[in-house]
């Protein structure tokens, strides 16, 4: 059974994890673009996105493994009892999913270091694909789709629409674009899986997830990461190795712990977000709307603090329609709850 504190986590109000997931998205977005633009303070040149991958990652893991040790979370994994020692394991679909999480980590980190990217504009593409994405899907599966589904779709369009008119979004480049649909494509199965293994009112099903996904993903990230650098050749490899010479880093070095810290607290409250037991309707726009209005913020801190272009009328108009998007997809789940 959970103890008193994991029951008050799994039932505390989304809008808490909502507000600590847009706290820990605004340095993570903004470092990490700092960084990978050459703009943080004492750099003298740009840190590729591979070469920041090795550290944030570690500190990914460790924070994480803290985390889940700290709260007991781990105990609601499942046990294989080795000796003395109790190992924590996942099972099918928690490790399903936390492979797909190890991708998200990868490519949401990468999608702010590409040249020409903006903070807003990357999260046009992550965060409107995927509420493009879901409707389609259910469509094609059979499945009733509502009249609001479709709204938000065409909201979503037209807000890339609004993006991609601005001069010079088109030259997204491939490896950018492969980036963002690897993402896509991983949120979408992990959340087919938490809304058949996990949406529930028992909070064991909740926590056991939890536990088995978070455990599961920033280790297979790192070790990924580690022997892609150690094996491989290639421009990108190169840059990983760099990155495993942490001395290398100079200056972006405490930038980047800061990076894998708040990209772990990010990983943290959105999963809490996602596994609440509302349906995704809900859930994934109270996820996406953090994120944007943390990713718009970001992106003025940059402004104010080194100088960085501000986001373009285009960008601020198309992450208003994302908003205006999200809000008519929660309007439903929010009228049924006003008339419960």
């Amino acid at each position: 059974m959970p103890t008193p504190f994991l029951t008050r986590l799994v039932n505390m109000s989304i809008w808490w994890f909502a507000f600590g997931y847009f706290a820990s998205y605004i340095p993570y977005s903004a470092l990490t673009k700092a960084i990978a633009s050459g703009r943080y303070p004492g750099l003298s040149q740009a840190v590729p996105g591979a070469r920041m991958l090795p550290l944030s990652l570690l500190v990914t893991t460790c924070v994480m493994l803290l985390f889940l040790w700290l709260t007991g979370i781990i105990k609601h994994a499942h046990q294989a009892n080795v000796g003395p020692l109790s190992i924590p394991y996942p099972s099918k679909g928690p490790l399903l999913s936390g492979l797909c999480t190890s991708a998200i980590i990868v490519t949401t980190t990468l999608a702010y270091t590409f040249s020409g990217l903006s903070i807003v504009f990357a999260m046009l593409l992550m965060r409107g694909g995927l509420l493009i994405l879901a409707p389609i899907v259910d469509a094609v599966s059979q499945r009733e789709t509502r009249w609001y589904s479709w709204v938000g779709l065409a909201l979503s369009l037209a807000a890339l629409v609004v993006a991609f008119a601005e001069k010079g979004t088109t030259s997204i480049t491939l490896i950018a674009a492969l980036d963002i649909a690897v993402y896509l494509a991983a949120y979408f199965v992990r959340l087919r899986l938490m809304s058949r293994l996990a949406k529930s009112e028992d909070p064991n099903k909740q926590l056991q997830f939890f536990a088995e996904e978070q455990f599961t993903a920033a280790p297979v990230s790192l070790l990924v990461i580690v022997l892609i650098g150690l094996l491989f050749p290639g421009p990108f490899p190169a840059e990983i190795a760099k990155g495993l010479a942490f001395s290398q880093l100079g200056p972006a070095f405490w930038g980047i712990v800061l990076i894998g810290l708040s990209s772990q607290m990010v990983g943290i409250f959105g999963g809490l977000i996602l596994l609440n037991k509302r349906e995704n309707t809900f859930c994934v726009p109270v996820n996406r709307s953090s994120s944007i209005m943390a990713g718009v913020l970001a992106s003025l801190v940059l402004t104010w603090w080194l100088g960085a272009p501000a986001p373009s009328a285009y960008q601020y108009t198309a992450a208003a329609i994302i908003i205006v998007a999200i809000l008519v997809l929660s309007l439903p789940s929010l009228l049924r709850k006003q008339e419960g």
